[in-house]
């Protein structure tokens, strides 16, 4: 059982097949007329988020509706925070409040642990830092699963800026944990060698996206992240999406059943190709609403006791 979800590596093969079957069973809730259970009724779920993120605060703020859950959004712009307020003032006072979970969004590394040694409730990491981002690890291991039958198994390709992504951690320690076989992918800048080590022994590394497609069952292309790159990581974005960009010519080497994945939001033409983006292999409008189900799975398991 646990208590909090501050890191992919939180998660067992159990607990995570656990979390992805009940996001199943949620996902059912999507076509009843009725879209809500009384689940969580009384209970309170604050979204503290230290850093913009429209895609993610919507989904957890929908999933803790959905399970009649009261929501809290907590914004730092605007706030205390903005006069000097530290976070753990902060937790303090959700804490008086009654929070039984808080998800957080911040851009320090390791906020999330740092939280859950000032409050009762659970912690849920909504990304933190360049650290990870444990919920979108699940709902993309949700989508492979509902398009391609299972994970343990799967080749994927996660491709792009490794360096900055803590999706790229999170899926790599979770879709390990579930038996799938990691290749990164991208530039040697953006692709630390003791990082892909020590996230998983048995990660493999390219610098070649073209010589990898073929034999990929997902393709995850990664948003290059320029917000927090300090230095120059490669010339420039024309030469980084020929050499890493995933256009139509390249979508055509994947073998037919593979699927093209990407956490948003996109650098159209960077990274992925609008063509590519919008084609039947992609399940990025689908990873959107698979969001919910899986958010929505973990809060019902953390908050009913049962993960």
């Amino acid at each position: 059982m646990i208590k909090h979800l501050r890191s992919a590596a939180d998660l067992d093969a159990e607990t995570a097949t656990l979390i992805l079957d009940t996001a199943g069973e949620m996902a059912a809730l999507a076509g009843r007329e009725v879209k809500k259970l009384p689940t969580l009724r009384g209970r309170t779920v604050v979204n503290l988020f230290y850093e913009d993120s429209t895609r993610t605060r919507i989904s957890f703020e929908a999933a803790a509706k959905r399970l009649s859950a009261d929501v809290i959004n907590f914004s730092a712009k605007g706030s205390s925070v903005s006069k000097g307020e530290s976070l753990k003032d902060t937790a303090l006072t959700l804490q008086a409040m009654g929070a039984d979970a808080v998800v957080i969004r911040h851009p320090a590394s390791g906020a999330p642990h740092r939280l859950a040694s000032w409050v009762d409730g659970s912690v849920i990491n909504a990304g933190d830092g360049t650290h990870e981002h444990p919920t979108q690890a699940l709902l993309d291991a949700y989508t492979m699963r509902s398009r391609l039958g299972k994970i343990d198994g799967l080749k994927v390709a996660i491709v792009g800026d490794v360096l900055h992504s803590r999706v790229a951690r999170s899926n790599v320690l979770l879709l390990t944990t579930l038996g799938a076989k990691i290749t990164l992918v991208g530039p040697p800048t953006l692709i630390p060698l003791d990082v892909a080590a020590a996230l998983s022994p048995a990660t493999k590394v390219s610098y070649d996206l073209d010589s990898v497609l073929g034999d990929v069952d997902v393709v995850m292309m990664l948003r290059v992240q320029t917000e927090r790159m300090q230095d120059s990581f490669f010339p420039s974005a024309r030469e980084y999406s020929r050499r890493y960009g995933l256009d139509v010519p390249r979508m055509r080497k994947l073998p037919g059943h593979a699927i093209v994945m990407h956490p948003g939001p996109m650098n159209r033409g960077m990274e992925i190709a609008p063509e590519v983006a919008d084609s039947s292999r992609s399940t990025i409008v689908e990873q959107v609403a698979n969001g919910v189900s899986a958010r929505m799975a973990v809060l019902y398991l953390l908050l009913g006791g049962k993960a």
